[in-house]
């Protein structure tokens, strides 16, 4: 059956874009918000001296004793804030109450900081590094302490991960490494230009390297660099996109207009949770 998409017309400009948000990110008459709990991690054996919040949301009525799939969302709380510009915890529990999605357990993990260092900020050597150590560190250290109190599905194609910017590319990177653990994957203007010593991710899956992945990709056509030929972080997702799609790999690109800001990203949550969280046959 074809699908009518209503006309709309692009923008005049793309540089100063705001996109509105749909009615999924706003709160929804008979929708019972869902809980959240926080924890800290003060011990991390991956990023040691680092001190974190995780927040765990779950939907209204919940069944925590059942094994659940899970959601994982780079830079936490700036994700979960319902006054921010993602508004994830509000999307989630429009999703699950309408059925949109499959019921999910939700991490929000912040970035690791030093409490007393001159630059606080673990957040770049986390997110930017083309390694497995922070997929490690969240198959190994913050998921088992969210099972403590939430089962858990250990089935890596029910285990999905989103973030933007530098979370963006972290979030892939998290998948691409562990696809043990994690298969499914958002990116919001993934910072690939980033990564020290250059996005290699293009050249892998040029080479043949596979992975059992589906990732929706979003990138904006004034993103950093956007006319330059290094570190251009529109060029790179595009070439994202590209390599993935030869690769015949489950693979969705977005591209709006605006800059390096969370606006699109976050109105576009709820069709990425859609397209993301389908059933695993490919459409």
């Amino acid at each position: 059956m074809t699908e009518v998409v209503p006309f709309r017309a692009l923008p005049r400009g793309s540089d100063a874009v705001s996109y509105a948000y749909g009615p999924d990110s706003a709160p929804r008459d008979g929708v019972i918000p869902g809980s959240i709990r926080a924890f800290e991690i003060t011990d991390s054996a991956t990023y040691p001296g680092t001190v974190r919040t995780v927040w765990v949301h779950v939907p209204h009525g919940h069944d925590s004793s059942a094994p659940a799939s899970v959601m994982v969302f780079n830079d936490g709380w700036w994700y979960l804030d319902p006054d921010g510009d993602v508004r994830a915890g509000i999307v989630l529990d429009n999703l699950a109450h309408h059925g949109g999605i499959p019921p999910l357990v939700s991490v929000f993990v912040d970035p690791g900081v030093f409490p007393d260092a001159a630059e606080p900020k673990n957040r770049n050597a986390e997110y930017d590094a083309a390694d497995a150590r922070y997929a490690g560190f969240l198959l190994d250290e913050v998921l088992p302490r969210v099972a403590e109190t939430h089962a858990l599905t250990a089935e890596p194609e029910q285990r999905g991960i989103c973030g933007g910017s530098s979370g963006g590319n972290a979030a892939f990177t998290a998948a691409w490494q562990r696809p043990d653990g994690i298969r499914r994957v958002i990116s919001f203007n993934g910072s690939f230009a980033q990564i020290p010593g250059g996005n290699l991710y293009p050249a892998l899956l040029h080479s043949g390297a596979r992975r059992p992945l589906r990732v929706f990709l979003h990138a904006a056509h004034r993103d950093l660099g956007w006319d330059e030929p290094e570190h251009n972080w529109f060029a790179e997702n595009l070439e994202m996109a590209a390599a993935l799609t030869r690769a015949a790999a489950d693979v969705r690109l977005v591209v709006g207009d605006g800059g390096h800001h969370p606006n699109h990203g976050g109105v576009l949550l709820p069709d990425a949770l859609h397209w993301l969280w389908r059933p695993l046959t490919r459409s």
